[in-house]
């Protein structure tokens, strides 16, 4: 399963394979000492054309791909892991039209460590401005056993080779980059590990990725394994030290930070954290844990314009067709969304009571406050205003009492709701009639009745009737109220918001001596809606007439 070569390589003498210190330019390694003086860049290698679209049901298509690489860019990632040439004829398409097209950030071709899988990459990458072969094979005990059915030593010539015969292809490219993963790294013998990195290093690899493939370890084992790395390969500063983690445990951001603190600069990162599985390190949030929290990470960053995270996500998540879930950090629906009554009374008098991120820092234009049941006056209050209306404490009172109402029959309360509150509660005349309540029945084999109790300044009076339907039968036991039958010329109703729980607004047209008056309602049930429109009609002619 090797590459066939005419001479096996001397591994302790490789000087010829090792790469020239004065072609290291993005990728020099910054010694330990300088850390503690300088901030050492985290280089960002994004996976999602790779591993995310091995998430199930993910897959994409030329055009889809190009247009994700071009985002990237835009992100400003160091690497873009563009795809698997030799998979199929369209993923060596695809990554061979990304790597003509997209500027700036490397283009990565993955590949087994076998010959025809490196000349693919090659030939898919090879004119782009900074080409890289990323080739792989499985080390521990267990893939080494079960999937490659090698020894240790033909693993490790395997590994050498493939380095050797991917180093071959690109040395005529100035900025050409060869990186090898051990694959499984995280239960691979520690000796043995130790001896494949050192190896494929002399052999000519400039990084040297280490897969926690399966998620397996825990932050403290996983940076101890970086360290052991550092502390026992001997040529460890000839390349740069990579992590590519999986979250089998939810473990692979804390994995990838912790080797950043070991000494790793490179963290290979999916949006949205997709990949396969439970997916990979997800890029926003190792980019924003370093932006964050700069009193902890402060001697690292990264490139990345995080303004473009939020962009990139809803890009990634909308063509994958795999919704984003609403509790994910950085990008979640709900990232910045505060619905209890004391947060959000924190965020509106100081937002950084509640986030510890400026959500414009990573693309979205505000924090969302989501009223609720839990939201308190003051949260109403300044959404109100926000929408542009100005109450008083008597009004905000009434108008808070209507919103629980709908709040606690539909949970969460959209501006629209409001508009149709504001617009049903806060009238500009006098209120000579208001609903008391409704009672209605109705069905199939019984006419339907409806029972309606007004409140005027001589008390509460209530009148029943019948009718074509509930609507009807409404209007007519108001009429024998107020006694002051109008004629209905017009009447329509429309879904506020979305859903079974909408505030329906109704809206109708009565006819009031040779004037077309107009009243509004709006409630959840259609038919309270519908009475107060015609109540707020009657009020107006009221006004009118008294007026007049």
């Amino acid at each position: 399963m090797g590459l066939k070569t005419s001479e096996e390589p001397d591994l302790r003498n490789a000087e010829d394979n090792l790469i020239s210190l004065e072609h290291r330019t993005e990728h020099r390694t910054i010694t330990k000492q300088e850390s503690h003086t300088v901030s050492e860049k985290v280089y960002i290698f994004d996976t999602t054309l790779r591993d995310a679209e091995q998430t199930p049901g993910a897959a994409l298509n030329f055009e889809e791909k190009l247009e994700i690489a071009k985002h990237l860019a835009k992100l400003n990632v160091d690497i873009i892991e563009a795809g698997f040439p030799v998979s199929s004829p369209g993923d060596f398409d695809a990554v061979k039209r990304i790597a003509n097209e997209v500027e700036g950030p490397e283009i990565c071709g993955l590949s087994r460590v076998i010959e025809k899988d490196i000349t693919a990459a090659w030939g898919a990458i090879k004119d782009a401005s900074k080409p890289r072969i990323h080739t792989f094979v499985g080390t521990s005990p267990i893939h080494r056993e079960r999937i490659t059915r090698t020894s240790p030593e033909e693993t490790l010539k395997m590994a050498v080779d493939a380095v050797i015969y991917a180093k071959s292809l690109s040395d005529g490219h100035a900025d050409a980059v060869v990186e090898f993963s051990p694959m499984d790294a995280g239960r691979t013998e520690l000796s043995y590990l130790y001896e494949v990195v050192e190896a494929t290093i002399a052999a000519g690899a400039t990084i040297v990725n280490i897969p926690e493939t399966v998620g397996w370890t825990v932050p403290a084992e996983f940076g101890q394994l970086i360290s052991n790395i550092k502390a026992n390969v001997p040529n460890i500063d000839e390349a740069i030290i990579s992590v590519h983690c999986h979250n089998d445990l939810g473990l692979a951001v804390a994995n990838s930070l912790e080797a950043i603190e070991r000494g790793a600069r490179q963290v290979e990162c999916t949006m949205n954290g997709l990949g396969e599985r439970a997916g990979n390190t997800s890029l926003e949030e190792i980019v924003m844990a370093i932006r964050t929290r700069r009193d902890y990470f402060g001697a690292y960053h990264t490139n990345i314009n995080t303004k473009e995270i939020v962009p990139i996500s809803r890009r990634v998540s909308r063509t994958m067709g795999i919704p984003v879930q609403p509790n994910k950090a950085i990008v979640g629906a709900n990232a910045f969304a505060h619905s209890s009554g004391i947060h959000q009374d924190g965020v509106i008098k100081q937002r950084d009571t509640f986030e510890i991120i400026d959500p414009s820092d990573v693309g979205w234009q505000e924090s969302q406050i989501i009223l609720s049941p839990r939201s308190g006056r003051n949260a109403l209050r300044h959404r109100l205003h926000e929408l542009g209306y100005e109450t008083t404490p008597d009004q905000l009172d009434k108008i808070y009492e209507r919103f629980l109402v709908v709040a606690d029959k539909k949970k969460a309360v959209h501006d629209a709701d409001l508009e149709a509150i504001m617009r049903d509660e806060v009238r500009s005349i006098p209120e000579a009639y208001q609903i008391e309540h409704i009672q209605i029945v109705s069905g199939t084999k019984i006419s339907p009745t409806t029972t309606v109790a007004v409140r005027t300044e001589e008390g509460v009076f209530e009148e029943a009737s019948t009718g074509n339907g509930p609507v009807d039968a409404a209007y007519k036991a108001i009429d024998r109220i107020v006694k002051m039958p109008l004629t209905l010329t017009d009447y329509r109703i429309r879904s506020v918001t979305e859903g079974k729980d909408a505030i329906g607004e109704v809206t109708i047209k009565v006819q009031d001596n040779g004037r077309m008056i107009v009243g509004h309602g709006a409630s959840i049930d259609i038919i309270v809606a519908s009475a107060k429109a015609y109540i707020d009609a009657i009020n107006k002619i009221v006004h009118l007439r008294y007026e007049g």
